[in-house]
């Protein structure tokens, strides 16, 4: 089965982008590049990866993306800097009283 990767780029206005490929040269490439002129990465050029991992299937790739969409950019920041002891402290939590 072919690779997919989740991955995470820096913008040059500070703010993270996250996606799911299965060609990450190529798909850097093309953010880098500017090749889609309506993608939230086009006016925020230069980019950073500052964050990969592989996947063997590509719905499990896909999951994981949404999911790190959604978490605070702190959150994102342990992931990148591989503190991975310290995500689930960084979990949203609900209690109700």
């Amino acid at each position: 089965m072919k690779p997919s990767y989740v991955y995470i780029l820096k913008c040059s206005d500070d703010s993270y982008y996250t996606g799911v490929t299965s060609n990450l040269t190529e798909r850097v490439t093309e953010h880098k590049i500017g090749k889609h002129e309506d993608s939230y990465t086009f006016r925020r050029r230069p980019l950073q990866l500052v964050f990969y991992t592989e996947f063997s299937d590509i719905n499990i790739a896909i999951q994981r993306e949404k999911q790190i969409k959604k978490w605070s950019r702190a959150k994102k920041e342990v992931l990148i800097n591989g503190d991975f002891e310290a995500l689930p402290n960084l979990a949203k939590k609900s209690f109700k009283s």
